[in-house]
């Protein structure tokens, strides 16, 4: 029963000794600066700004449209007869409408885009990362983590592969 005892206490004092000298390789992404600083991803919102520029434009006409529209309307309004008020109120008001519908589908639209490009390069980065981690023999690849120190960040790496 001693003997058992003294392996039992010899074997748990050599336990951390064993996880202590097994290596862990662990190496960290800044999954933000690949989606900022890619190639992939400049291209990609370039893309998108050239995509989207057009209607970007229009709803700018809108704005400017409906400032012109309320403006005239604070400063001619008590000096124009009840149907001019009448018919450039109507007009405001479907500028505005029409501008509230064009801001909404455009958003819509370009957030679809951009989740539409950006898993992508989404795509791109995990495969990079996954053969960065195979060939280097990496245990774990973290991202968005609070700290990690510059010897185990890896994402310069990543971007190089990226941008190749």
């Amino acid at each position: 029963m001693n003997r058992l005892l003294v392996l039992l206490l010899a074997f748990s004092i050599s336990l951390p000794v064993a996880a202590q000298t097994t290596s862990i390789k662990i190496g960290f992404v800044n999954t933000e600066k690949l989606f900022r600083d890619s190639q992939l991803a400049v291209n990609a919102q370039k893309k998108l700004e050239k995509e989207f520029y057009a209607r970007e434009q229009n709803i700018q006409k809108l704005v400017k449209q409906a400032r012109d529209l309320q403006s005239f309307l604070e400063k001619e309004g008590l000096t124009l007869s009840e149907s001019e008020r009448t018919k450039r109120q109507k007009d405001l008001a479907n500028v505005s409408r029409d501008l509230q519908h064009d801001q909404r589908t455009f958003r819509e639209d370009l957030n679809q885009r951009k989740n539409e490009e950006f898993a992508a390069v989404q795509e791109r980065a995990r495969k990079a990362i996954t053969d960065i981690a195979e060939k280097e023999k990496f245990d774990v690849i973290l991202e968005n983590v609070v700290f990690a120190s510059p010897r185990v960040d890896i994402t310069d790496r990543v971007l190089k592969s990226l941008d190749r």
